[in-house]
């Protein structure tokens, strides 16, 4: 009998070891998925116009804060992970955009980090400036971490901005859906893969008792997706209006 209890506790602990490695896989490459069908709209259309490449701006300094806030402040290696798959899926993307809008101009003035005007920020022509700003960005990230890691206080800063920043991430879109007056270009299934991540990734924080700053940030994020499919069903509808 007793033989019996330890071989179901050791199944039972077998099944969710193996539920809790699923569960991390999904939380390291899941945040990357919803990219995917927005790559694809891209390359179909040739058009940038309906993504928001702010995105990728947001993610990426949420996600290396979150690198210095990890060297601070162990937490769980899945998160860290995550953070390096969704700095090289916004690379990724700001290649294409890139890559598309070389090939779309019509003038042949370009953009460049150097020029260090301010109105083209983050409009930059050649993938190579978006590069080297993540790069200046991280080095100042590694000397400020090196010299303030003694302080509890920091870290913890450190932290809540890494989260402030992602849970801005569809900011960016909601805005540029708002100033197009059209979700046109944009991937609705990105946005519902988006929300879909969201509730998951903030019930694996709730249950992993992550920092409390991780599963605000999911709540927030999970609000702003509400709203950017709110505006797929307002401009569809207005657009249906205007057609009739």
């Amino acid at each position: 009998m007793d033989a019996e209890v330890v071989l179901q506790e050791e199944d039972t602990e077998g099944s969710w070891t193996l539920l809790s490695w699923m569960a991390s896989c999904v939380m390291v490459f899941g945040g990357a998925l919803p990219y995917v069908p927005q790559y694809q709209e891209i390359q179909r259309s040739s058009n940038t116009e309906g993504f928001s490449t702010r995105v990728c701006l947001v993610l990426l300094i949420a996600n290396i804060l979150r690198i210095f806030f990890w060297i601070g402040k162990q937490f769980e290696l899945t998160l860290l992970l995550q953070s390096v798959v969704m700095i090289l899926t916004m690379f990724a993307m700001l290649h294409l955009c890139c890559t598309v809008q070389y090939t779309n101009r019509v003038s042949t003035k370009q953009h460049r980090l150097s020029d260090l005007d301010f109105r083209y920020f983050w409009k930059w022509s050649v993938f190579e400036d978006y590069l080297l700003f993540c790069f200046g960005f991280t080095v100042l990230c590694a000397v400020v971490t090196l010299l303030m890691l003694d302080s509890a206080v920091f870290v913890e800063t450190l932290g809540s901005l890494a989260v402030m920043f992602e849970a801005m991430l569809g900011l960016p879109q909601l805005l540029q859906n708002f100033h197009n007056r059209s979700t046109k270009g944009m991937s609705v299934k990105m946005v519902l893969l988006w929300t879909a991540g969201d509730v998951f990734k903030t019930t694996y924080f709730v249950m992993n008792e992550s920092p409390t700053q991780f599963w605000v940030c999911g709540l927030v994020q999970i609000l702003i997706d509400v709203a950017i499919l709110l505006q797929v069903l307002f401009y569809s509808q207005d657009t249906r209006t205007k057609l009739g």
